[in-house]
């Protein structure tokens, strides 16, 4: 890939670790190593994250996991409760793009880095109807009442879970704005929910799942994408509804 000013390097690799995966930037001469998750470099360069992620690597986790979220939804009538939906990890906004075709009426983004929220208002304007760049296990509390007040039936969380972007008690905190009954909706590697994980989200789930707080609705396991050494990378998604609030003490424990 070639920018105004810049060329970007691929190096083959082989039996690369998803997490360490890496390209080379070179602006007039000078050449910069940058990883996979360094977020936001990524997203101060323009169509990097789509052609990266998207175009080279094949992901598809925004459309699967918003077409599974659809098909469990059924077909929209008069009667169906238009989404108003919580986005964590909100990124550029490749799964708001996903939202709106499905005619969700309002949708609120949440990220970690103003390089993300940034991008979002220069890929992709008018997607969100805020988005706020908060630290969800510590949000200020203007943004915490805020959210509050906003009612979401839904959630969103797409490739964001279990490299420390986002940790069980963010998606705890997030998932505790959305009203009972709502939908949830998110995918994570399956190594991450596996018997040997040290993520804590495997434990959340089944925490959750066993006490009657989330209903799993469909699990699906799919290719996420390629990884850098032409390995296929897969994940599960997952789509449930919320039945009720995510207590501290369930949190106990979790990495």
């Amino acid at each position: 890939m070639e920018a105004e000013g810049m060329v970007i390097h691929f190096p083959e690799m082989d039996k690369i670790k998803q997490g360490l995966e890496y390209f080379i930037v070179d602006r007039d001469g000078i050449k910069e190593k940058i990883l996979f998750h360094d977020y936001d470099k990524i997203y101060e360069i323009p169509g990097l994250y789509e052609h990266l992620f998207y175009e080279r690597y094949q992901c598809n986790s925004p459309e699967v996991v918003c077409s599974l979220l659809q098909e469990q939804m059924g077909e929209p009538d008069e009667d169906t409760e238009a989404l108003s939906v919580l986005d964590i990890g909100a990124g550029n906004g490749m799964v708001a793009e996903q939202l709106v075709g499905m005619g969700a009426e309002s949708i609120v983004g949440i990220d970690i880095i103003e390089e993300a929220r940034d991008a979002a208002v220069r890929d992709r304007p008018g997607l969100y109807e805020d988005y706020h760049v908060i630290d969800l296990t510590d949000p200020p509390s203007e943004v915490d009442q805020s959210l509050q007040r906003r009612d979401f039936n839904c959630m969103t969380v797409v490739a964001a879970l279990g490299f420390d972007d986002i940790p069980p008690q963010a998606f705890a905190a997030g998932y505790n704005y959305i009203a009972p009954n709502g939908w949830v909706a998110f995918n994570i590697k399956e190594d991450f929910i596996d018997t040997k994980d040290c993520s804590g989200f495997r434990c959340l789930i089944e925490r959750i799942t066993d006490a009657d707080l989330f209903e799993i609705q469909i699990k699906h396991r799919y290719r996420h994408r390629l990884c850098q050494d032409g390995r296929p990378l897969f994940y599960w998604a997952v789509i449930g509804r919320k039945l009720e609030d995510i207590p501290d003490n369930m949190l106990a424990g979790l990495a």
